[in-house]
């Protein structure tokens, strides 16, 4: 088979469409012929050699994928060859084909085309498993988006509304806050003119927000605080504006409230089984009933992801970027 490889870290010219071993299904593992899988931050730092895969995955790119299973390891109940999936990864979906965990797969949800769903499986469990799993974002509550024109956010954003509750997103250009809007969004923040903070607290009356959903880490963090409300839940899912800030703990204390941070390529396939299982529980039917859909902005050749991450390094794009498997 083929797949995208990183002979050595660096830029986009990096990725390298070449000619590989094919993977085999181990115990309680599938083999999915993959027909397409979608660009990540962590993709990039990846490429960059900024963030290995974790030990035992594939070396190559991609933490999600969609297709057919192909193959069928020993152990495995409940699919059957052919059927058409997409699964959450540790690696592996720059590939025509990626051996996936049994309890990491996902049927394409109804009314989803199958290239589109390669869109879903990240951005579902990281969304559900942080915003619902983690924070108990609840009915009526405020959750707050940074980035909510990213392929996160936008699912995020969709998901939030689904359930009731009042969003807040933060983006860079009058295009994608129309975006967000369009997806349900509330309150409409540009951060390069704007100060999050004050529009969150005039916007809610000064209640802040209960639930915060950040991609920034240290360059956030004091004003996510400021702008959390009483019992108010942060999120950090990112680092992207930098790795070590100051933490006012003084102001944690006074509002009662919680800072987390996770992340979900490296977790035991333990814990990506259970978030997996209640994404299909909770998330799969919204999809079927047309509430929540796949935010795609291209699709591309595989053999062009290097076009792909410059694309997403550049940010101007919203939603995901895919690449479909020859």
């Amino acid at each position: 088979m083929h797949a995208i490889t990183i002979p050595e870290p660096g830029g986009p010219e990096a990725l390298v469409w070449d000619e590989v071993p094919d993977p085999v299904a181990g115990e309680g593992e599938v083999l999915v012929e993959v027909v397409a899988s979608a660009v990540n931050r962590a993709d990039v730092l990846q490429r960059q050699g900024f963030y290995n895969p974790p030990p035992g995955a594939s070396p190559y790119p991609g933490l999600e994928c969609s297709g057919r299973i192909a193959a069928i390891g020993p152990g495995v109940s409940g699919w059957t060859v052919g059927d058409e999936v997409c699964a959450l990864l540790a690696g592996g979906g720059y590939a025509q084909k990626v051996v996936v965990p049994a309890g990491q797969l996902l049927p394409v949800p109804a009314g989803v085309d199958l290239v589109q769903a390669a869109a879903l499986p990240e951005v579902a469990c990281t969304v559900w498993s942080n915003v619902f799993m983690i924070s108990h974002l609840r009915p009526g509550e405020t959750l707050l988006v940074h980035g909510g024109s990213s392929g996160i956010g936008t699912m995020a954003i969709q998901l939030a509304k689904a359930v009731g509750a009042k969003v807040a997103v933060t983006a860079g250009t009058k295009e994608k806050l129309e975006r967000c809007a369009e997806l349900g969004a509330d309150i409409l923040i540009n951060y390069r003119e704007q100060d999050f903070v004050a529009e969150v607290e005039e916007a809610t009356g000064g209640a802040g927000a209960d639930v915060i959903l950040d991609n920034m880490g240290a360059k956030y963090l004091d004003r996510n605080v400021r702008t959390l409300a009483v019992n108010g839940r942060l999120a950090i899912i990112g680092l992207q504006g930098g790795a070590k800030g100051e933490l006012n703990i003084g102001a944690l204390l006074h509002k009662r409230a919680a800072v987390t941070a996770t992340s979900l390529r490296a977790r035991p396939v333990e814990e990506k089984t259970a978030i997996v299982a209640a994404v299909r529980e909770h998330v799969w039917p919204l999809l079927a009933a047309g509430r929540v859909r796949p935010v795609v902005d291209r699709e591309l050749p595989m053999a062009r992801a290097a076009e792909a991450h410059r694309v997403v390094e550049e940010s101007g794009h919203i939603g995901k970027v895919l690449l479909v498997a020859p």
